[in-house]
């Protein structure tokens, strides 16, 4: 007869990275999209006492709930098991309480957000019910889950905030990229900041570049590079964090699959249906072939060589997508995007899509990956 499993003694190091995370994409998500900062003559929560808006739709109720929820669940789990069962719920709701109403508050200051007190309650609510479905399943997942054992079985101990960094690369598809794979275009976004700030043209790109127009041979070439660096680096993210025993192939597939899953439907979804499978270019299709490729001969290298590489080809990928041109075929498609009612989902998305390979980056440089040697 087995013995049963000993009661979790410290918090869960993945439940606290992911909160984290979530935190970065609420703040970004609220605030997006951080423009137009001015003092309107109203105190920041003067909106407690504005009443209801006049105008708000189900849709808006029913994502400012939703979202919040994991918020809700992942306070619970970051807190256990010092604090269990109803002082937990407690504490996230008061927590979600202070966190959606700073996030109002500090909407007072943009133009473009109207802060409402409707989004207190249905964001404070979200997070209460996240809390109460967090205190009851929180044994089950962080003692006696299925996922727990294959985590276990699978990843290297210190691999928890790795994990949360590999199933957030998928999510960061949602974003449209002027390449497949593409994350991490911030020199545009600089640029735009700081030509708002000193109220001049400012391109930083210019100074890696030496021509504005490219062919469109060269930007097949430039796509084919990005999406197999890019690619061949989150998966060599994954790889650092795997025991021996741990099915590389069926990890690697489910990885990517889902990337090109949630690329399909967030194409689909924004623009319209025909286009799910618009990002299928020339450079597209050669850079993935060529990533699978490197993938392949690199699953079983050492530890070390995979994370050196990883961060070879990321940076790579970096450079070529930050010292090209936007592509101008990008472009005109951005033109049917209409962002509507997910202002805040977009927001949350093109903070991941921006982010993500620098955070691979410093997690890649991490010292806690010397103890992986099994």
């Amino acid at each position: 007869m087995e013995a049963a499993a000993p009661a979790r003694q410290h918090g869960s190091p993945i439940a606290r990275a992911s909160l984290l995370a979530y935190i970065c994409l609420i703040v970004y998500a609220s605030w997006f999209p951080f423009t137009g900062w001015r003092v309107s003559g109203l105190p920041p929560l003067s909106y407690l006492t504005a009443g209801l808006p006049h105008y708000w739709t189900r849709f808006d109720v029913l994502v400012n709930v939703i979202g919040y929820v994991p918020f809700g669940v992942l306070l619970v789990f970051a807190v256990y098991p010092r604090v269990r069962g109803l002082w937990a719920v407690l504490l996230a709701s008061l927590t979600g309480v202070l966190v959606s109403g700073s996030m109002e508050a500090v909407q007072t200051f943009l133009p473009s957000r109207v802060p409402s007190v409707l989004d207190l309650l249905t964001n404070s609510l979200g997070c209460a019910l996240g809390a109460v479905y967090g205190a009851l399943k929180v044994r089950a997942y962080l003692e006696q889950g299925r996922l727990l054992q294959l985590r276990q079985r699978w990843f290297a101990p210190h691999a928890s905030q790795g994990l949360v960094l590999v199933a957030l690369w998928p999510l960061a598809e949602i974003y449209p990229q002027s390449y497949l794979f593409g994350h991490g275009q911030i020199l545009p976004e600089i640029s735009e900041w700081l030509s708002a700030l000193l109220e001049t043209p400012v391109d930083p790109g210019a100074f890696l570049r030496r021509d504005d127009l490219l062919t469109a041979e060269q930007y097949w070439l430039s796509e084919t590079i990005i999406t197999a660096c890019q690619m061949t680096g989150a998966v060599l993210v994954m790889l650092c964090l795997l025991r021996r025993e741990a099915p590389r192939a069926r990890l690697i597939l489910a990885m990517l699959g889902a990337a090109i899953v949630v690329k399909c439907l967030a194409s689909a979804v924004l623009f319209e249906p025909e286009s799910a499978f618009g990002w299928i270019t020339p450079g597209a299709q050669g850079g993935f072939v060529i990533g699978l490729i490197m993938i392949a001969g690199l699953a079983f290298a050492p530890k070390t060589a995979q994370r050196r590489l990883a961060v070879l080809s990321l940076g790579l990928s970096l450079l070529v997508l930050n010292a090209i041109p936007v592509n101008p075929y990008f472009i005109a498609t951005m033109q049917t995007w209409t962002q509507g009612q997910f202002l805040n989902f977009n927001g949350a998305a093109q903070f991941l899509s921006l982010l993500w390979p620098f955070v691979a980056l410093w997690f890649l440089i991490l010292p806690s990956h010397k103890l992986n040697k099994s």
